[in-house]
């Protein structure tokens, strides 16, 4: 089977919500992205197959062909297609696995894979909640899917607790590693860890470049006095991931491409997985999703150097290394949703460009990332750095 390569990976800051993005038009924000990434892999606008563009929340301002209005905000030439993928929390991902796969398949040479998402200015749910206003329907769940899994919602807060109680994770326990997540983020910044992935969005304050949502000075103490989200549960708001505004996008492209025009790729795609499992619990499935790509791919998880696993709750990474025995040192080595954010459609391709980078300034040789996605699935992507 041929090939398939990250040549750049780009993201923007992570806004918070009604932070500092709140202004910025979501199909403009992903242009941004885009614009970017084009500019600094040089390649011909023109020569791009297509975009594919992650993003849950398609309503409002993202609605109506969201990802093809990215491209018409952009530099891009008209004649460059686009579509919009919805797989929930791990739709840039499934965006990055399709990218992948057409160029593997032969069909295209030259695809990007973006994630674009304004918490702040399309809130989630407002997609799947306008049967409400209207009056009419009943929402996405047909009272067939109610009486199957014997729900009348499914609900992701429900899933966080449910992963805790199993794994008998204390609250205090999802508390110091939000914590983590937080200090590992702030030293990131600090350190310049982000600069070859953050692209400056244009505001009306200025050029937005850094990482809103992190707490520097984070305490245990100051957690332990927020109320949970559901009474008598452990998970609250801050060993839960941030709603944020943002927008990321990679270069994926063929070998015949890379020498076509010159290009330097970052890393090889190693493994496309996607699994899926309880939709009730829903969002424990990235462990045995990681499972099978790892076997799939004829790896142990021991051969990772770097894994990305997204911190939707702090039950779910830690559910993912305790079930398989991994390296917490190899973790998220940067932080992840709790301090940085999770702005939904945007977080696979956000993810992989951190992933991409931190390869290589640590010099490992393989990533792993993984996501945890509404209605029980899940996502696996294997890199190799270059």
């Amino acid at each position: 089977m041929a090939e398939a390569y990250i040549v750049d990976a780009l993201r923007s800051a992570g806004g918070r919500r009604k932070g500092a993005l709140s202004g910025v038009h979501p199909a403009d924000l992903g242009a941004t992205v885009l614009d970017a990434l084009v500019a600094r892999t040089q390649i011909d606008p023109a020569c791009i197959d297509d975009v594919i563009v992650g993003c849950v929340t398609q309503a409002g301002e993202q609605a109506f062909a969201f990802g093809r209005n990215i491209v018409l905000a952009s530099s891009l030439p008209d004649s460059v297609p686009a579509v919009t993928v919805d797989r929930q929390c791990g739709s840039s991902q499934q965006a990055l696995q399709f990218a992948a796969q057409a160029v593997m398949s032969g069909s295209q040479d030259v695809v990007v894979a973006a994630g674009a998402e304004s918490m702040t200015r399309v809130p989630m749910g407002s997609n799947y909640r306008l049967h409400e206003k209207a009056g009419v329907g009943t929402g996405p769940w047909s009272e067939a899917i109610r009486k199957r899994y014997g729900v009348t919602e499914f609900s992701q807060f429900h899933g966080a607790q449910t992963i805790a109680d199993k794994y008998d994770l204390s609250r205090e326990t999802m508390d110091a590693f939000a914590l983590d997540s937080h200090r590992k983020a702030a030293q990131a910044i600090d350190t310049g860890a982000f600069d070859a992935e953050i692209v400056p969005v244009r505001t009306e304050a200025g050029d937005f470049t850094r990482d809103e949502g992190v707490r520097p000075d984070a305490s245990l103490e100051a957690m332990a006095g927020l109320d949970p989200i559901v009474e008598g549960g452990s998970i609250t708001a801050a060993n839960a991931s941030q709603m944020t505004d943002g927008a990321s996008a990679l270069l994926v492209v063929s070998e015949a491409a890379l020498k076509q025009h010159g290009l330097q790729p970052l890393a090889r795609i190693v493994n496309l997985t996607v699994t899926a499992g309880d939709p009730v619990v829903m969002l424990e499935e990235p462990i045995p999703a990681t499972r099978k790509a790892l076997a799939r791919a004829g790896m142990k998880l021991e051969d990772i150097d770097l894994y990305e696993v997204n911190e939707a709750f702090a039950s779910v990474p830690l559910a993912w290394l305790k079930s398989l025995d991994a390296d917490p040192e190899r973790l998220n080595v940067n932080g992840g949703g709790i301090a940085l954010g999770h702005p939904l459609g945007a977080t696979g391709t956000k993810l992989m460009a951190t992933l991409v980078h931190a390869l290589h300034a640590r010099k490992g040789r393989y990533g792993l990332q993984t996501m945890c996605e509404g209605g029980g699935v899940a996502n696996v992507t294997i890199v190799e750095r270059l």
